[in-house]
């Protein structure tokens, strides 16, 4: 049988499964999760949640963005692996700027941002999704010039210009979908596994960095028998969250495995952008939640701070059940049931004690999971055959 004619300029590598540059790519991206639970913590109030929304919305869509690139363009060649570290350099500079984006660095936001967008566009352009690409383009570039532009701005502007990139980016795409890259979907040959890897290892440094801040925040100079308890539960509500993940990245990846090209983008689009910024948003604010607790484990930890920890949890939850009925790769009603039951626990630690709140939530999440039964991981070649 003939063969068909090669594109030349077609990428033609697999990949297989994640490389060490990207891991190091989401040691790199890790510093935004950080930086914003930090900004959480020091403003916990509405005006910091949106800040934190904002910035988050704005930075998770270009790093899923980069999954998606390094799912078609593995950073093999030395040529692609410099401009990968351009991307991380354009993520370092966004990072470092995030406690005043939106005033005093914002500028230097924006100028990181513009790298990040530029560099993605550019790799992703020597892919097999050229058609996409084309599509895409228009709507990240036009998102990064209206963040450089509010970077040169003060004033009332600012967030209107922040919710105009990001709406541009994330919304306008589904209201324009023939002349969105959703009109060429087909174009992405997502592989499963590296997809799923990627995604569970951002999640797995978000969550150890989670405690290593929790760590670093023990207050050491009155490190009693109630705060190494605290630290304790503060490691154990991270470990639920982490194996409540990954109960279900095996069939999850059999289920994109099973889907048609433009079936698989559109599920993986919903599941892996939209919901794990729901999901990413819980690790940040119960990374906040559980500071308040080490710090002050025999207190009350106030409505926010306690507020902060339960809805965490529940958005991380209601994130996972989302991917369950998205991917169709499990029963969604003990998350969301668990959900509603840990932010139910609000008031004891708000005005009764937060350690004991902590206790609460992490019984909580292991009922959930006794209930739900441990899966053996199945392989996945496996599930995918059957």
């Amino acid at each position: 049988m003939p063969r068909e004619p090669r594109d030349q300029n077609a990428d033609t590598d697999v990949a297989e499964r994640a490389s060490p540059i990207e891991i190091f790519f989401d040691v790199v991206f890790v510093l935004t999760v950080t930086q914003l639970a930090n900004l959480l913590e020091h403003d916990l109030n509405w005006a910091g949640l949106g800040q934190t929304v904002l910035i988050l919305g704005l930075l998770w869509y270009l790093y899923s963005g980069y999954v998606w690139l390094t799912n078609h363009v593995p950073p093999r060649r030395p040529a692609r692996k410099l401009l990968l570290f351009g991307g991380m350099a354009g993520f370092l500079l966004t990072a470092i700027a995030i406690p005043d984006a939106f005033t005093g660095s914002g500028l230097l936001f924006g100028v990181g941002y513009l790298i990040v967008v530029s560099v993605h566009v550019g790799l992703f352009s020597r892919s097999t999704a050229r058609p996409a690409v084309r599509r895409f383009a228009p709507y990240n570039l036009g998102g990064a010039a209206l963040i450089l532009a509010a970077g040169l701005l003060t004033g009332p502007i600012v967030p209107i210009l922040w919710v105009a990139a990001i709406f541009t980016q994330t919304v306008l795409p589904y209201l324009l979908p023939g002349h969105s890259w959703l009109g060429s979907a087909a174009s992405f040959h997502i592989r499963p596994a590296h997809f799923v890897e990627r995604h569970g290892l951002l999640v797995i440094v978000a969550l150890g960095e989670t405690v290593v801040a929790i760590g670093m925040g023990a207050p050491l100079d009155h490190l009693d028998p109630g705060v190494a308890g605290a630290v304790v539960m503060a490691l154990a509500l991270p470990a639920a969250l982490w194996w409540t993940y990954f109960t279900d990245t095996a069939a999850s990846e059999a289920a994109l495995d099973r889907a048609d090209d433009a079936a698989r983008s559109r599920m993986s689009a919903r599941a892996y952008i939209l919901t794990h910024f729901v999901l990413l948003l819980g690790i940040i604010a119960t990374a906040t939640g559980l500071h308040a607790v080490v710090a002050h484990p025999d207190t009350p930890a106030g409505w926010p701070a306690a507020l902060a920890l339960t809805a965490g949890v529940a958005l991380f939850l209601a994130a996972i059940a989302d991917v369950r009925h998205t991917l169709g790769v499990g029963r969604t009603g003990s998350r969301l049931a668990t959900a509603v039951l840990v932010l139910a626990t609000t008031p004891v630690g708000a005005v009764v004690n937060s350690a004991l709140h902590l206790a609460v939530v992490i019984a909580l999440m292991v009922v959930m999971l006794r209930i739900d039964g441990y899966r053996p991981t199945t392989p996945v070649s496996r599930v995918a055959r059957t």
